[in-house]
């Protein structure tokens, strides 16, 4: 090597010791090149080379401990965000959940109110309707037995009126008991042929109620109830001629004269017993 050589290298050295700072390898390096022994140079060569070797791995492990922790609250950072974010759907889901049993429970609340009132509404619309039922039968009821009653007391007042209208008119129409001796006598006389007898037999039948009754329609016997023209006993015989026995000296004229045919056969023969006998 050069004399020159020699010169401009510690210059270039020194240069460059000015140009950037020395590591602690280099430092070593540079201590051991000043103690001119090639032998022991090498050996601290070595031995820089093993220390900067050291350093490396110690840097290494020592960015890898500085980094483990990073990574660890990294992946804590993430795992909590990732369990926050889980919660929070899980949150969410349960909230939306309660929120859908919530809205079903009330619309089912709803819907059971909704019926009861109807059902209630139903009982009452019902109760009332059975109500007026039951008040329009009792008024129906009531309105009938009224009717009722009204009919039968007119139906009684009707009776009684035609009652007493009937009585009126019977009593207007009821023939009066007539006591006329001549009309008797000639009514008599006019019907004797019916019996088979001549006007001779007249004066026989004259004589005999003259006896009897003097001709009077309602001649009545007081201690034997004999009754009539004819004294007929009991009275009420003489009703076979008509009804109106009592007062009507016809039909008391035709019994008379039918009980004489058949009982003496003529009003002579009749004289002629009551004359003995005092009756006939």
């Amino acid at each position: 090597m050069s004399e020159f050589n020699d010169q401009t290298r510690p210059s270039a050295r020194h240069r460059d010791e000015h140009d950037a700072p020395l590591t602690k390898s280099q430092a070593v390096l540079k201590n051991a090149a000043r103690q001119g022994k090639s032998g022991h140079r090498m050996s601290v060569v070595a031995g820089v080379v093993a220390a900067a070797l050291g350093v490396a791995s110690l840097g290494t492990a020592a960015n890898a401990a500085l980094t483990l922790p990073e990574a660890s609250r990294v992946a804590e950072t993430q795992a909590n965000a990732r369990i926050s974010t889980n919660k929070s759907a899980e949150i969410s889901a349960s909230m939306n959940a309660a929120a859908e049993k919530g809205a079903a429970d009330r619309a089912a609340a709803d819907k059971v109110a909704a019926e009861k009132a109807a059902a209630e509404k139903a009982a009452a619309d019902q109760a009332a309707a059975e109500k007026a039922a039951a008040e329009k039968a009792a008024a129906d009821q009531a309105a009938a037995e009224k009717a009722a009653a009204d009919a039968a007391a007119k139906q009684a007042a009707d009776a009684a009126a035609a009652a007493a209208a009937a009585e009126a008119a019977a009593a207007a129409a009821a023939p009066k008991a007539v006591d006329d001796p001549a009309a008797a006598k000639a009514y008599a006389a006019s019907i004797l042929g019916n019996y088979g007898w001549g006007p001779g037999e007249m004066t026989a039948l004259n004589t005999l109620w003259e006896k009897e009754s003097n001709w009077r329609t309602t001649a009545t016997n007081a201690s034997s109830g004999a009754y009539g023209i004819v004294q007929s006993l009991p009275a009420s015989k003489m009703a076979t001629a008509g009804a109106d026995w009592q007062t009507n000296y016809q039909t008391q004229i035709k019994w008379g004269l039918n009980y004489i045919k058949e009982r003496y056969g003529s009003p002579s023969a009749a004289l002629g017993f009551h004359l003995a006998n005092n009756w006939y």
